[in-house]
């Protein structure tokens, strides 16, 4: 598996946990694992930023998770729990909605190469019969 898919997965997953820890736990819980696993999702959003960073939509997504992320940190050292739960809520709500288009980003990219790779690899048997026809 690659690494983006991994990282999207991954951050898909911890977001999802922070939806339902928003309905799960008391408030000073949900400031304490904002806090964390902002920090954890805005390290791996940037770590796919640097490492696919020719490819645009990855970035492009990457960047706005790293900024989404980065905006959960701040929010959950500044304002109040209960100010803090509802941001958390709808912050995570957009790092899964990111992160799905990221991995169906990458799924399309993946379908991409095998789809070429099939096309390719039927016109080299069509030159190769019509070369031993022509001989």
């Amino acid at each position: 598996m690659r690494l983006r898919f991994i990282s999207y997965l991954s951050l898909g997953v911890a977001a999802a946990f922070l939806v339902v820890a928003t309905y799960a736990f008391s408030l000073s819980t949900i400031a304490a694992l904002s806090l964390g696993l902002g920090i954890a999702m805005l390290a791996v959003s940037l770590g796919v930023a640097a490492r696919y960073r020719k490819d645009l939509v990855t970035r492009a997504v990457s960047g706005g998770i790293a900024v989404v992320s980065g905006w959960m940190i701040v929010s959950s050292q500044v304002f109040a729990q209960s100010t803090v739960d509802n941001m958390t809520f709808a912050l995570a709500l957009a790092v899964g909605a990111l992160a799905a288009i990221g991995l169906t980003a990458h799924e399309l990219d993946t379908e991409r190469v095998v789809h070429k790779l099939e096309v390719h690899e039927g016109q080299d048997e069509g030159s190769e019969k019509r070369e031993r026809i022509a001989a």
